[in-house]
């Protein structure tokens, strides 16, 4: 009886520090592989496309109306103590330093990350992984490093373009809706911006990509029983990431407030 309630207490927390575990070794293989040759510049370029141009649209789309939202939730606040000129610099912080970032991470982990744990899902259950290392080729050299690569390399991009669709969503609105005159507008963006709020934001997108493909990676490397279990990899990766994003961002944001 006492085994079976320990079991049931400690099931949690012991799958929580294997994965844990299990993701850090991932992690140092993807490290070490990636510095040996041979390099594969063709897989990466690939998967640069997949990451980066096929999530442009959806990036962008998601951060034009994010900013418009923003500018207007924004100026009904600001209004009451009549600072709508305040407008431009709260949504430009808010960009630069949280929403671009977190939101364009998202946005990639749902798209590329669910693909990536679908893909590799199907290959380990088809058999396709074992093949690959019967051959010679080192299966996280080959299918692991050019994703996570990748995506470190391509969510700052995205993560830019989120803020610039952003602010011209929020212009657009402040500007040619709400009345706020352009100059004010700008001038509050100018003093309020800093290129230290951009590279804030920049630099956690390269901790999110790096995160979200690992786990993305590993759900998939990791998956079996057929269909079943590749749905249900695929969905562990969407949530895990969405997860680690969001609890990574706080830590990430205590760091720089507390050394900024």
């Amino acid at each position: 009886m006492i085994d079976r309630i320990l079991k049931a207490v400690l099931k949690f927390p012991l799958a929580f520090f294997q994965e844990l575990g299990e993701l850090g070794i991932l992690a140092f293989n993807v490290f070490f592989w990636a510095l040996r040759p041979p390099y594969r510049f063709g897989v990466l370029i690939n998967a640069l496309a997949f990451v980066g141009v096929g999530s442009i649209f959806i990036v962008g789309l998601t951060g034009i109306f994010t900013g418009a939202v923003l500018a207007l939730q924004s100026y009904q606040g600001f209004r009451q103590f009549r600072a709508e000129g305040m407008v431009g610099g709260v949504v430009g912080m808010s960009l630069t330093r949280e929403l671009g970032p977190v939101f364009s991470a998202l946005m990639v982990s749902s798209r590329a990350g669910s693909a990536m744990a679908t893909e590799l899902g199907t290959m380990r259950v088809t058999d396709q992984i074992d093949a690959i290392a019967t051959m010679a080729v080192n299966p996280i050299q080959y299918l692991v490093v050019p994703r996570v690569l990748a995506t470190m390399i391509m969510l700052p991009a995205l993560c830019m373009l989120f803020n610039v669709v952003g602010m011209f969503g929020a212009w657009f609105v402040a500007i040619h809706i709400l009345d706020i005159d352009p100059g004010v507008f700008f001038e509050r963006l100018r003093l309020w911006v800093d290129p230290s709020d951009v590279f804030g934001g920049l630099f956690k997108s390269v901790v999110f990509g790096f995160l979200i493909s690992l786990i993305a990676c590993h759900k998939g490397f990791h998956a079996s029983g057929g269909a079943a279990g590749v749905g249900e990899a695929t969905t562990k990766a969407v949530v895990y990431s969405a997860v680690v994003i969001l609890v990574v961002d706080y830590f990430l944001t205590t760091l720089m407030v507390s050394n900024g």
